[in-house]
């Protein structure tokens, strides 16, 4: 009788401690499960407040293109990153006049020719490319001598062909044909489909697409670039840049790109990039043709590529 008990009292032992093991490890993941959530919920915040704060300084943006006081740090579309903070967050905006890129729809075959050439191609294929663009972009369905129309989409196994049509969004670039996705990284922060220039605009292009000119070399543009930053701090016109020739086109005081990237104490950051259509109308001063996230060299968030349009917000 008692080593009945006895046994009996030691299934219950072996018995309580598998329960104690069982709800420690439920309690365990419960506690893991909880602090996961909670740094997720943490993570969402934290983006939030960088979203916010970005979208913030694209509107800060055009507001100082608007000001009317003509005040002596009124902000310049030349690319010059403006320090701001908003609730607290550091942000920092550059604002460029999107002339200052060059539009895949209207330049010359010379100057994208002399783009494709900056980053690194060879001529023969940057001959390439540049034909395809070209059949692309135009009505008909001729080929030229190095491009690329609907037998040759088919013949690459591709579901499509030329749309025969102006590119509607840069990204588009990546659907011509012979187009890596390691060239068109190079030269996106170079190209626009929104200045309708067939040229750059010299006063306010980067030291990158300066280099894109045929003709010119680095030392000529790292010259031209110093003398325009001189000219700037003096408070003077920036000079004329004689090796740029027919490829210079003046400013488009319509359309600009903002880029505004906002970072928190924790290291989050968020970087919206737009380009906006400004107008002199009360009721619509200006329209958001792209509104993104864009990478940063801490992250690459997932890009929104809708277009947007609204006074001082994105349409949603």
């Amino acid at each position: 009788m008692k080593k009945n008990r006895t046994r009996q009292q030691g299934v219950a032992l072996v018995l309580v401690i598998w329960l104690a093991a069982l709800l420690t490890v439920v309690a365990g993941n419960f506690a893991f499960s909880a602090r996961n959530d909670s740094l997720i919920v943490y993570n969402s915040i934290s983006i939030a407040r960088a979203q916010a704060a970005a979208d913030a300084g694209v509107v800060r943006a055009v507001f100082e293109v608007y000001r009317l006081d003509n005040p002596p740090d009124q902000w310049r579309r030349d690319g010059t990153a403006h320090d701001w903070s908003f609730d607290g967050i550091p942000v920092r905006i550059e604002l460029r006049d999107e002339s200052a890129k060059i539009d895949v729809n209207t330049a010359s075959d010379a100057l994208l020719r002399g783009l494709f050439v900056s980053v690194g191609l060879t001529d023969e294929e940057a001959a390439r490319i540049v034909d395809a663009i070209a059949d692309w972009r135009d009505v008909d369905g001729l080929k030229r001598p190095n491009g690329a129309e609907e037998a040759d989409y088919r013949s690459a196994g591709l579901a499509y062909g030329p749309a025969n049509a102006p590119f509607q969004a840069i990204e588009e670039l990546q659907l011509v044909l012979g187009m890596r996705p390691d060239i068109y990284r190079r030269i996106a922060p170079m190209i626009t489909v929104y200045s309708r220039q067939m040229g750059v605009s010299i006063t306010t292009a980067t030291r990158e697409v300066l280099l894109a000119i045929p003709g010119t070399t680095p030392e000529v543009v790292d010259t031209y670039i110093a003398q325009r930053d001189a000219a700037r701090a003096a408070g003077q016109a920036p000079p004329l840049f004689p090796a740029a020739g027919s490829f210079a086109a003046g400013p488009n005081a319509q359309v600009s790109s903002i880029r505004a990237e906002a970072k928190l104490e924790d290291g989050t950051v968020y970087v919206r990039e737009a380009v906006a259509l400004l107008r002199p109308s009360p009721r619509r001063p200006v329209t958001y043709l792209v509104w993104r996230s864009a990478p940063t060299t801490e992250a690459r968030p997932v890009a929104d590529n809708s277009q947007q349009t609204a006074a001082g917000a994105p349409q949603r």
